[in-house]
């Protein structure tokens, strides 16, 4: 693993999957700040967990953007009576069988009424992501479930939430809180390729666009070649997209840290240690640039 040159940090996003295939594997995007601008280095692939898990394990120098949640609803934990320490928490999740955490969840859900089903963590709202506990469209329970323990196991840092090898520093990130600066409700992916349609395609010019010039709450400019961008752009699945928007993210916590002195990395101070943060969420929304015509 490069250690962080002069010019910039290493930097990673990652569009994760808790089962990957080479269909529809991990993919990374390496890149490095410098100033303003985010240069976008390359983009592997991993079609197994634990293909992920070794590259995590490896020395080196990164601030990580991860498309996963990095914690449960603190009413969710305390209502089901599990561990209300981070560390605890996880723990006992990662013994759980994914059928053991469904059964849970539905029971948990089927006790509450309509409209209020899920519990939320308070990141969801300005992220406006979707709650860890839902382990169906998407199943983010279980990217938590597969993801969390494969970076506790690597032994990287986790600002907030758990001290690790500060070298390794992993984030929180969610591809959908960027995209929708740009596009608001338009979609721009789907693995379906019934529903890989030219107004996705047309969406996902529209977002790599308005990176390159910077468009985002973040400020941030993406720095493509024409090669890269026809890479991204062609992608309808949106996988290697979504992980260029977390290696963005990951861009904004290091810068500061980097230029700030930030050690929480751009997290709130006040974020609940239990539930985790996504980062940038809290930062001033973008007004969209890519509007839908009015009905």
């Amino acid at each position: 693993m490069a250690r962080c040159p002069k010019g910039g940090c290493v930097l990673v996003g990652c569009d994760f999957s808790s089962s990957p295939t080479p269909r529809k594997p991990i993919v990374l995007a390496h890149g490095q700040r410098q100033g303003a601008r985010v240069l976008l280095t390359a983009l592997q692939s991993f079609e197994t967990l634990a293909a992920f898990g070794q590259w995590l394990a490896q020395p080196g120098d990164w601030v990580g953007g991860f498309d996963l949640p990095f914690g449960l609803p603190r009413e969710l934990v305390q209502a089901l009576g599990w561990p209300t320490d981070w560390a605890g928490c996880m723990q006992h999740y990662r013994r759980c069988t994914r059928a053991q955490i469904r059964e849970t969840f539905a029971a948990f859900c089927n006790a509450r009424p309509v409209g209020g089903k899920f519990a939320h963590r308070a990141t969801d709202g300005p992220a406006g992501s979707s709650p860890s506990m839902k382990w169906v469209n998407p199943p983010v329970a279980y990217m938590l479930h597969a993801g969390v323990p494969l970076l506790l196991d690597a032994g990287v840092h986790l600002p907030g939430l758990h001290a690790g090898d500060p070298r390794r520093v992993a984030l929180e990130a969610y591809p959908g809180l960027l995209a929708r600066d740009v596009l608001e409700r338009r979609s721009y992916k789907s693995d379906d390729r019934a529903k890989q349609t030219p107004d996705r395609l047309i969406a996902r010019k529209d977002l790599v666009n308005a990176l390159e010039m910077g468009q985002t709450r973040l400020g941030l400019r993406l720095k493509l070649s024409h090669a890269q961008r026809d890479a991204l752009v062609d992608d309808a699945s949106g996988d290697r997209l979504d992980a260029v928007l977390c290696l963005l993210q990951a861009a904004w916590a290091e810068q500061r840290h980097t230029d700030g002195g930030d050690t929480l990395y751009g997290l709130p101070p006040g974020m609940d240690p239990l539930e985790g943060w996504i980062v940038g969420a809290d930062a001033p929304a973008f007004p969209g640039i890519g509007r839908a015509p009015a009905a």
